[in-house]
């Protein structure tokens, strides 16, 4: 796949480049255009690069164009290569958004107990390797995504919330069950069942108002109820139905944000058949009312 950054219908976008810490940086781009959009910045090797899909397509371009990594929505791409600058190139397609964190591998470091052996270019066998990595981005992962991305507070106080946000996606993008091995797990290295359970986060999507039972779930993909738990939470980092709590809860958000629909109306439509306990979930998982979160946008 080849990047032609001459084209007439490629404009030049900046990013919306935030400092949050020193060596460490967030970067966000909204293309809300009907033209792809290319955006650049010159990273010296000692920088970790973090891109989160948030809506739509990007591509990463490598050597000129000579070589692409696509970026889709819900997924992450983690780059670092300590034996050669990788300046970030990065093709936003129409209405895409992308956000990214920098962090230098020294501050990185910093971060993390003895104990995160687990991950793998932090071992000292590791640190003057390259490091490629693409994943999934959890619903939990997705709320820090949007709140970067659609920031509407205060100016004053950018910086710290940014900074907050931007340790939060760290966190969790590396957590992991204390006896989940994902670098070593068997479990994923069969990719009939990744394949059958994306499937399942799928179905768990799609009727999120009516989710099926987990045996149902595992039924209907094909894996016993051991193998769908455990999978799930590798490949996801949560169970199936704290998943499922996290999307419905951000698809409600989104809702509400909206002000098409009233909280007994966006409650039935994630699955809660009393508002009383739909306000009681949103407020559990984000601190305030439905009612609050609307007038607060306001």
């Amino acid at each position: 796949m080849n990047a032609d950054f001459n084209q007439k219908n490629v404009a030049v976008g900046t990013f919306n480049e935030t400092s949050v810490d020193e060596d460490v940086l967030v970067l966000t781009f909204k293309n809300d255009e009907n033209t792809s959009q290319s955006v650049t910045k010159e990273i010296d090797s000692s920088f970790i690069q973090f891109h989160f899909g948030v809506k739509g397509t990007t591509n990463f371009v490598f050597n000129n164009g000579r070589y692409v990594l696509n970026i889709h929505e819900e997924n992450s791409l983690l780059l670092y290569n300590p034996q050669r600058e990788l300046p970030i190139n990065l093709m936003v397609e129409p209405n895409s958004w992308i956000v990214s964190i920098l962090i230098s591998i020294k501050k990185f470091h910093g971060l993390f107990s003895q104990e995160a052996d687990y991950i793998s270019f932090l071992n000292d066998e590791n640190k003057d390797k390259k490091y490629y990595k693409d994943g999934a981005i959890s619903p939990s992962m997705a709320i820090v995504l949007n709140q970067l991305i659609n920031y509407s507070l205060n100016n004053s106080i950018k910086n710290i919330y940014f900074k907050g946000k931007a340790y939060e996606l760290l966190s969790l993008y590396f957590n992991r069950s204390e006896d989940a091995d994902i670098e070593q797990c068997p479990f994923l290295v069969d990719e009939t069942n990744v394949i059958k359970i994306r499937k399942a986060k799928d179905i768990v999507v799609s009727r999120m108002a009516e989710p099926p039972s987990l045996q149902e779930l595992a039924d209907e993909i094909g894996l016993n109820i051991k193998k769908l738990k455990e999978g799930f939470k590798q490949i996801y980092g949560d169970s199936v139905f704290s998943f499922l709590f996290d999307y419905k809860m951000e698809v409600a958000r989104k809702l509400l944000e909206t002000g098409e629909n009233n909280v007994n109306e966006v409650g039935l439509k994630v699955g809660y058949s009393t508002s009383s306990h739909f306000i009681a979930a949103f407020k559990k998982k984000y601190g305030t009312t439905p009612k609050k979160y609307v007038m607060s946008l306001n």
